[in-house]
């Protein structure tokens, strides 16, 4: 071996370079791989509102967990924050609202939402803690429906299926209490926020209730006097998200796995036909 003074000379000047080259390769993809299952790990998150919806979610995500896909579940309160949160992409989807729901949320606020799959049918329902039979009503009495505009139309409906009203021809989901053409016993419409009414059944003599919050209050969906039915595809809950997620491969299946037969048979035994599978 020659030497220069002190010092060696490689035989290979290149072989320390490849060493480095291989060095940096290899921690690049060492850091590769944990950024993809860092990401691979990421969560679904999904909001919903309390009662039946957060069960029905919960059950799924239990599924979804045992197939490796890891699910957030978020429930909030209200029927508003839902669609604020998938709009600002603080969650991927939400699971709540009907497409005569969305379309009126888009139409006011200027979300950009679209339904991605439905879900369940959530029927709605004429309540009391008073009366036992809409007969029993009397002239005056003081009643309740939803404030939103499509719920407020849901629950004018209902009360003219039972005879209490007639609505102006044709105005299915916008009809508001001024399209009332025929109240024969003078009943006093309130409105209140949806969330708020399964709680006023204790001071209004009938309420229209979303079975979503009737069971999250432990009100019987059995005790219905009269109900909008839990077949009408109409009122089939969905699957919401942005345009740009409606294709996320973990949104896609999770919403495989909610709309699979261990799902139903959960639904159908927990609600005993209170809420069917829209699927």
């Amino acid at each position: 071996m020659s030497r220069i003074g002190e010092h060696e000379i490689d035989p290979h000047p290149h072989g320390a370079w490849r060493a480095f080259v291989a060095g940096c390769v290899a921690a690049g993809l060492l850091l590769l791989s944990l950024v993809v299952g860092a990401h691979a790990e990421t969560p679904l998150t999904i909001a919903g509102t309390p009662g039946p919806m957060a069960e029905v979610l919960q059950h799924a995500a239990s599924l979804a967990a045992k197939q490796g896909l890891t699910v957030k579940v978020i429930i909030f309160s209200d029927w508003v924050t839902p669609n604020v949160a998938v709009n600002e992409g603080s969650v991927e989807a939400n699971l709540y609202e009907h497409k005569p729901f969305l379309a009126v949320a888009i139409k006011q606020r200027g979300f950009n939402l679209v339904p991605v799959a439905p879900a369940v049918v959530m029927p709605m329902g004429l309540f009391s803690h008073k009366i036992t039979n809409l007969d029993q009503l009397r002239n005056g009495d003081q009643v309740a429906v939803a404030n939103d505009p499509v719920n407020r139309a849901r629950g004018l409906q209902l009360y003219a299926k039972a005879g209490l009203i007639t609505l102006k021809p044709g105005v299915g989901d916008a009809a508001t209490i001024t399209d009332i053409t025929s109240n024969p016993k003078n009943l006093n419409f309130i409105e209140l926020p949806a969330p708020q009414l399964a709680r006023a059944l204790d001071d209004v003599r009938v309420a229209q209730v979303s079975y979503t919050f009737l069971i999250a209050s432990g009100g019987d969906p059995k005790t219905v006097l009269i109900e909008d039915g839990a077949n009408n595809p109409h009122y089939a809950l969905q699957f919401v998200s942005r345009p740009q997620d409606a294709n996320d491969p973990k949104l896609l299946k999770f919403i495989k796995i909610f709309q699979s037969p261990d799902e139903r048979a959960f639904i159908l035994k927990r609600y005993q036909g209170a809420i069917a599978p829209a699927w």
